[in-house]
């Protein structure tokens, strides 16, 4: 018997105009206990919405109109949410997606995976605080000293193995986890999906694992179900699936996702003629900051890198490496604590006043998150002319007409520019924000993890953008990724960082085929591509 069965199942929202909109639409998958299966499909395609279903949680205005969740062979569909509460943690664990809002900031780690434990009725404080430690040391992290932190004193892979640890603290036998690896590096991702194979190998739990990685499906589920717009489309075995896909949405997802069709490796780029002057040239630049306790940080340690015009130069490592403070630096948002950084031969930390105003149009940033660098009360139009009226630049009119020529650029028509940010998938934001950096025609533009919150398809398209766009105005790109996937495809030259230092530099060829660093070989190992379809292998 299996562990979970979804039948036929359909969900339906109301929309805000009192009309319905089927999310789900007939959905069938199986677990098995000690089986994972992965559910994978991009932003809309009804995944979440169907584990979702599985535990009672829909959002407000969702409805299950059809179909059975069977959990040990008993259908728990329309039970009250009182009856479900014995389901959630005791039977079904939930590892939700993001750990920075799953997390009361209020509260301790251990207190936060002790309340499971409350809940569902322990009160011998001495056996929970026990529980803790173990649940803790299981998911490798010390116990009593990650109990007594906050969850901003921990790191992203640290704080979603906390969830992790909460989602067991009652041993289910089903463990649902919800995008748990799209925020992380590749190397705090492989850590995670170690443990959830640990998982399913010693207790048997089965694992259905939602996202939209087609390459860490492939690589850690023993089956992937793919959904397109609340329907399944293919389905089978992680190696039918990514070898001989059956659908033309899922040939896509496999053509579209870096890790596991790699795009040729660019030519080395030309050497720059004697005497010309880099685009972008860091020399051994240190930053320190003050910690806890008035201690000093070393975030960037003697760091050296140039860039020449024209050509795009990666900047890769885990978090904490010192790769997005070095940005912060060539932005001048950041002051090096020593050494220098120039742009075009200009050092960034001697400009003052209107110099360093004005020096601001060279240089722009496209951040991680487009929902979060969007002013979300602005038209699309307003937010791309923005910064030419903050720099006087043209009438009104003019600055509309550049701003919407820009967005037609970038494959925003006219229908787009009156909307706001919330009207717009996270693919159309990005390209907003990417046609912002542009308006004031920089030299040198920063993408700091320009696609890593993006489906793959989409990440396909920006990708291809920014590539467009560089070849026709000759930008610069400072490319910051821990995705080395879309390192491979982008970038000219690589930099390797590991605790503010560098690593190794070189060509994306001389990185990718003949790492130097021991800690290079390790991020190379860590793709997922490098073991995809291993179960069956």
């Amino acid at each position: 018997m299996s562990l979970l069965d979804v039948r036929d199942l359909s969900v339906t929202y109301r929309t805000r105009r009192g009309g319905q909109h089927t999310a789900v639409d007939g959905v069938s998958l199986t677990v098995a206990p000690g089986e994972v299966v992965a559910v994978v499909g991009e932003t809309g395609s009804g995944k979440t919405t169907t584990a979702h279903a599985v535990l009672g949680l829909l959002a407000p205005g969702a409805t299950v109109t059809s179909g059975q969740i069977l959990l040990h062979g008993t259908d728990i569909r329309g039970w009250s949410d009182r009856r479900l509460q014995d389901v959630r943690g005791r039977r079904i664990g939930l590892v939700p997606q993001d750990p920075g809002s799953s997390l009361d900031p209020l509260r301790t780690v251990g207190w936060q995976v002790a309340e499971t434990l409350r809940v569902h009725g322990e009160r011998d404080e001495a056996a929970v605080r026990a529980r803790v430690a173990e649940l803790l040391e299981r998911v490798g992290l010390p116990g009593p000293r990650v109990a007594a932190a906050y969850p901003h004193e921990l790191s992203g892979g640290m704080r979603q193995r906390v969830l992790i640890a909460a989602a067991l603290a009652l041993r289910p036998q089903l463990l649902i986890a919800d995008e748990p690896t799209s925020a992380l590096d590749v190397t705090v991702q492989r850590r995670i999906l170690d443990l959830l194979d640990e998982l399913r190998a010693q207790d048997g739990t089965g694992v259905l694992l939602v996202t939209h990685d087609l390459a860490a499906a492939a690589e850690r589920a023993d089956r992937i179900v793919v959904m397109q717009g609340g329907r399944v489309v293919d389905s089978g075995t992680a190696s039918e699936v990514v070898g001989a896909p059956r659908s033309d949405y899922t040939r896509r997802l496999v053509r579209d996702a870096p890790a596991l069709n790699p795009a040729p490796l660019r030519p080395a780029p030309p050497v720059p003629p004697p005497g010309a002057v880099p685009a972008v040239e860091l020399r051994s630049v240190r930053k320190d900051f003050t910690g806890r306790g008035g201690q000093h940080v070393r975030a960037v340690d003697d760091l050296s890198l140039t860039v020449p015009a024209g050509t795009t130069h990666a900047v890769v490592g885990e978090s904490g490496s010192g790769k997005s403070t070095t940005a912060r630096i060539l932005l001048g948002l950041e002051t090096a604590s020593a050494g220098t950084a120039l742009v075009h031969g200009t050092d960034v930390a001697s400009l003052r006043g209107e110099a360093r105003r004005q020096w601001r149009r060279q240089v722009q940033l496209v951040y991680q998150s487009p929902f979060g660098s969007l002013d979300p009360r602005m038209t699309v139009l307003d937010i791309v002319a923005e910064p030419l009226r903050n720099f006087r630049l043209g009438n009104r009119r003019e600055r509309a007409a550049t701003a919407a020529a820009l967005l037609e650029r970038v494959a925003l028509g006219p229908e787009l520019h009156g909307r706001r940010p919330r009207e717009l998938s996270g693919g159309q934001c990005q390209r907003v924000a990417i046609a912002r950096a542009l308006v004031l025609d920089p030299g040198v533009v920063v993408l700091d993890e320009p696609v890593s919150a993006l489906d793959v398809s989409v990440q396909a398209q920006i990708l291809d953008l920014l590539s467009e766009l560089q070849r026709e105005r000759g930008l610069t790109y400072l490319f910051i990724s821990h995705d080395l996937g879309v390192v491979r495809q982008v970038s000219d030259t690589v930099t390797v960082m590991q605790r503010g230092r560098v690593v190794e530099s070189g060509t994306t060829a001389e990185i990718f085929h003949a790492p130097r660093s021991e800690y290079t070989r390790e991020l190379l190992d860590a793709v997922p591509a490098a073991h995809a379809t291993r179960r069956e292998s």
